[in-house]
């Protein structure tokens, strides 16, 4: 079986179909406004009417109140709501228990410290995304989708007992790379199939996961 892949931002019908026709196995779609991925409720309705069954839908949420998800999944069908931002256990656990639906949260990575409270999460979360963490002086830093890779190797020979993914900085050109250092078998991309923020290539998503599912 061949790595997984996700691509997150999806905010137009041509990046959804080019996604869905290149195998991926994950559309995200970003409810964070100001992100240049974001989109509105009723975007993401017309949207994931067209997903194909066996393809997991995920928002992404950053740090969003009960009364903004609830807006959301009164229109959208969503498989997996991604936390993003900085909620802690207790807020992650709330959120499962709330709304019943699988649960990704977001660890940001810059080095081995990182991950030393991980393990209570893993009686929470269903899944993990290990992304970069924003260096401190960028400016108009975004949650996620900020085109920044920490080092892989810092995940090279870890395990968790819930599956995971890898993010950050990945693109067509690293990514066999980024999977054979880090032993992923699960990836997301946004900023790394787009030619422009939130404008993404139809033909990077084609051929990024056809470079992950390769590796």
């Amino acid at each position: 079986m061949g790595t997984e892949v996700k691509i997150c931002g999806i905010n137009s019908n041509e990046a959804l179909q080019s996604a869905q026709q290149s195998g991926a196995d994950y559309l995200g779609f970003v409810f964070f406004p100001k992100s240049p991925r974001h989109v509105s409720i009723d975007q993401a309705s017309s949207l994931t009417q067209q997903v194909k069954p066996d393809i997991k839908k995920v928002g992404l949420l950053v740090d969003a109140s009960d009364d903004e998800i609830r807006q959301i999944l009164a229109q959208v069908p969503l498989d997996i709501l991604q936390l993003h931002g900085g909620e802690p256990l207790e807020r992650v656990a709330e959120i499962k228990r709330t709304f019943g639906l699988e649960v990704m949260k977001v660890i940001k990575v810059s080095d081995e410290k990182d991950f030393e409270n991980i393990a209570p999460f893993e009686e929470i979360a269903d899944r993990f995304l290990f992304d970069a963490k924003p260096p401190k002086g960028l400016k108009n830093a975004l949650p996620g989708g900020n085109a920044i890779s920490f080092d892989w190797r810092l995940l090279s020979g870890r395990s968790w007992s819930r599956p995971w993914m890898l993010a950050g900085g990945l693109t067509c050109d690293n990514i066999q790379e980024a999977i054979k250092i880090s032993g992923a078998r699960a990836v997301d991309v946004s900023s790394g199939v787009e030619d422009s923020p939130g404008l993404k290539s139809v033909e990077k998503i084609r051929q990024f996961t056809a470079n992950a599912k390769s590796s």
